[in-house]
């Protein structure tokens, strides 16, 4: 189903508002590090764990959750996304154990991000315009994650500075449910929409089975994996990566602020770029270029300066890669099962994460730096550059559909 002009600019505008929220909430998880572990008593590594399992449940559940929306529609997924948000974040402030920290901030809230974030909304995106503009789309979406970034990490770090950690996380709980307004409009523009019109019953084992077949969506799976690594490491570890040296708990705040609002910048006009060029080579590029930037960050002399500029680096590299690898999974498979086949892609990114999460608090707690997973991201890295540069890109539609 497509929109017309008008109709597919209200979808757009209610998609980024939804991703606004989602991802700006998601990318603001790492101020609760230290203020939540120094009001439990708990070690860093703790929340750390319960992020990291945020992120694996982010992306196993992301897999189900897309193929839930394919086969039923995607508004039901959206608000079942939604009420898992807001009970994780709720409970995040009454959790006195390790094992409930993670059941809500892990489990829970990892459970709503993969009910609202990008495997969701951007098919939808997808679907409602012409398919002259699923780049612009991917690219708008993606950027509107990163705006959310931007604007709504600070407001996070306001509302704890300005009381305790605990009423900052109910408010924020509460404010979680205007994204259910948000996902009314994305309501037609599902795969089960087009599975109606089609009359096509192959199951999603099959489906999974045979897009592994191709060798490119195969690389792209595995690739993503390192995004995840990189991105989760600091979304998370960098606020208090920053105060260890010696500066504000605001200068964390505001350098995961400022990697979103240079991405809003990146993802767009990586959007835009998938349209002319190559995907995997933008890819390629992408992941070069966040090598280069960890090593001088780590062999310059740390200042204020280096920080916000790493940081401003890093975040027009950093959900870049999202509209080329989504618009990967169209190229390969159309539109008809994206939201699943993208949410296997995502799996990888987020054992990724939960890797760069969970290393990082380990690493910490056992040898006092975070020296190991900075050469772990240089290292993983070069590899997905390696791993992107022989994908190909061709329609690959055709062999999902073979009895």
């Amino acid at each position: 189903m497509k929109a017309n002009a008008a109709d597919y600019k209200v979808v757009i505008l209610a998609a980024c508002g939804l991703l606004i929220l989602s991802f700006g909430y998601r990318a603001g998880f790492g101020l609760f590090l230290q203020p939540l572990s120094l009001a439990r008593g708990w070690d860093r590594d703790v929340l750390s764990l319960a992020l990291a399992l945020q992120n694996l449940a982010w992306g196993v559940i992301a897999v189900f959750a897309g193929g839930l929306a394919d086969r039923f529609g995607n508004l039901k997924v959206l608000l079942t996304g939604v009420l898992l948000y807001a009970s994780g974040m709720w409970g995040m402030a009454y959790a006195q154990t390790p094992a409930q920290i993670i059941l809500t901030a892990g489990i829970l809230v990892g459970g709503g991000i993969a009910g609202t974030a990008f495997g969701i909304v951007l098919p939808a995106m997808v679907r409602a315009v012409p398919e002259a503009k699923r780049g612009w789309a991917l690219g708008v979406g993606t950027a509107a994650g990163s705006f959310g970034q931007f604007l709504v990490v600070p407001i996070m770090q306001w509302l704890i500075e300005s009381g305790t950690v605990y009423p900052a996380i109910r408010m924020l709980a509460v404010s979680t449910f205007m994204m259910a307004l948000l996902a009314i409009p994305l309501a037609p523009f599902s795969g089960a929409n087009e599975a109606k019109s089609s009359g096509q019953t192959v199951s999603m084992w099959a489906i999974l089975v045979r897009a592994f077949r191709l060798k490119s969506y195969t690389l792209l799976v595995f690739g993503f994996f390192v995004c995840g690594f990189h991105v989760a490491f600091i979304t998370v570890h960098m606020p208090g990566y920053v105060v260890d040296l010696g500066f504000a708990p605001s200068v964390g705040a505001w350098s995961i602020s400022l990697i979103g609002l240079c991405n809003i910048v990146g993802a767009y006009y990586a959007g835009v770029k998938s349209q002319t060029l190559p995907k995997h080579r933008i890819l390629v590029a992408i992941y070069s270029l966040r090598v280069v930037a960890i090593s001088f960050f780590l062999v310059l002399p740390v200042s204020l300066v280096s920080i916000l500029v790493f940081s401003a680096v890093m975040g027009f590299l950093w959900l870049a890669t999202v509209p080329p690898t989504s618009g990967l999974v169209s190229v390969f498979f159309g539109t008809r099962y994206m939201a699943f086949l993208y949410g296997i892609v995502f799996l990888s990114h987020q054992l990724g994460s939960f890797s760069g999460v969970w290393l990082g608090g380990y690493l910490y707690e056992t040898t006092g730096s975070y020296n190991g997973i900075w050469y772990a991201g240089i290292v993983l890295g070069i590899l997905a550059a390696m791993l992107h540069w022989p994908i190909r890109e061709a329609d690959a539609q055709e062999s999902l559909q073979v009895a």
